[in-house]
């Protein structure tokens, strides 16, 4: 079951890498409600190049899941996925508390369509992912 629930995490971070290299190339589909807003105007605008490095980084995430299942057999020192694997916890478990301003369980706004997807699909996706890697962590391999 382990290695499902982690081939699995890996899948929804593969897949949000790709996302998010999409709209580094321009794309435009969901772009409106990834961003918080305040007074109406995006709080702020990733460039092309901070979006390539957030794919980059979801496409890691996903590449050091798979690593804590031995997927990458002993290629690179198991610390290393052991390790990666509780970062991913800590940074998805901070994703959903979030900032208590503008995202996450605590924001006080919920006027705006970021704050409603935050709510429903946002904050949910990362508590499973943090939920999936850290099954992943606390796996024997």
């Amino acid at each position: 079951m382990t290695r499902f629930i982690g081939i699995l995490t890996a899948g929804v971070l593969f897949s949000l890498s790709l996302l998010h290299a999409y709209w580094a190339a321009g794309g435009r589909w969901g772009t409106g409600v990834t961003i918080p807003l305040r007074d109406g105007k995006p709080l702020f605008e990733p460039s092309p190049a901070a979006t390539l490095l957030v794919a980059f980084l979801l496409l890691s995430a996903g590449l050091v899941v798979l690593g804590r299942l031995g997927f990458w057999g002993s290629a690179l020192p198991r610390w290393l996925f052991v390790a990666g694997s509780w970062t991913l916890v800590a940074v998805f478990i901070g994703r959903v508390v979030g900032d208590f301003r503008w995202f996450g369980l605590f924001k006080p706004t919920s006027a705006s369509a970021f704050a409603w997807w935050d709510t429903w699909l946002y904050v949910p996706l990362c508590f499973f992912l943090a939920l999936g890697c850290l099954i992943v962590a606390l796996s024997e391999r």
